[in-house]
């Protein structure tokens, strides 16, 4: 069922972006409206909600990689919509981020995005939405790195050692909960 929601959200965004004046815009409301409808659907889908917005992250990412100029700023809307999008549906928001990041993560390195760029731009976009949907940014922060994390250690342990480095030495990201994320993580 996970691999439907990834195809059909893959189809929907290249359809909606491939050819928009604004690729990020479109690629934002398109992401935004897919996690919606995903999340209203999900019991009905037989899949959990948590499943089904990595889902739509995945499929996102993958469906705007040859379309966008950029894959990490790809990413980085990505989250940001479908965080967006979770918080219309009443979904815990915290999961919703943590699932998204991986999804997104998951989604870029199918496509041959670059792991480091991709695990900062993830976070970054959770960052961003925190503020708008009214989650503590630290929280935010969190969940994305252990949704990062988890989809890097997924692929291998290079990769995972690879987002860690990346987001430990990310300016743009608080070093302090990043690495309390990690170290959280690390527990689990």
């Amino acid at each position: 069922m996970l691999d439907r929601i990834v195809k059909e959200v893959m189809d929907a965004i290249i359809a909606v972006v491939k050819g928009a004046d604004d690729t990020m815009t479109a690629l934002r409301t398109a992401v935004k409206n897919q996690t919606t409808g995903v999340l209203k659907d999900a019991g009905n889908l037989g899949t959990a909600a948590t499943d089904a917005i990595a889902g739509v992250a995945e499929g996102a990412v993958r469906g705007a990689s040859g379309i966008v100029t950029s894959s990490t700023e790809a990413v980085k809307s990505t989250v940001h919509a479908a965080i967006e999008g979770a918080s219309e549906t009443g979904v815990d928001i915290l999961a919703a981020v943590r699932n998204v990041a991986r999804g997104a993560v998951s989604g870029a390195t199918g496509v041959g995005g670059d792991i480091a760029l991709t695990s900062v731009a993830a976070v970054e976009g959770a960052i961003e939405a925190a503020g708008k949907v009214g989650v503590d940014v630290s929280k935010a922060v969190g969940s994305a790195v252990t949704g990062v994390i988890h989809a890097a250690d997924n692929i291998g342990s290079e990769a995972g050692s690879t987002a860690r480095k990346a987001l430990l030495n990310a300016a743009s990201l608080p070093r302090d909960v990043i690495e309390k994320a990690i170290e959280g993580g690390a527990k689990k």
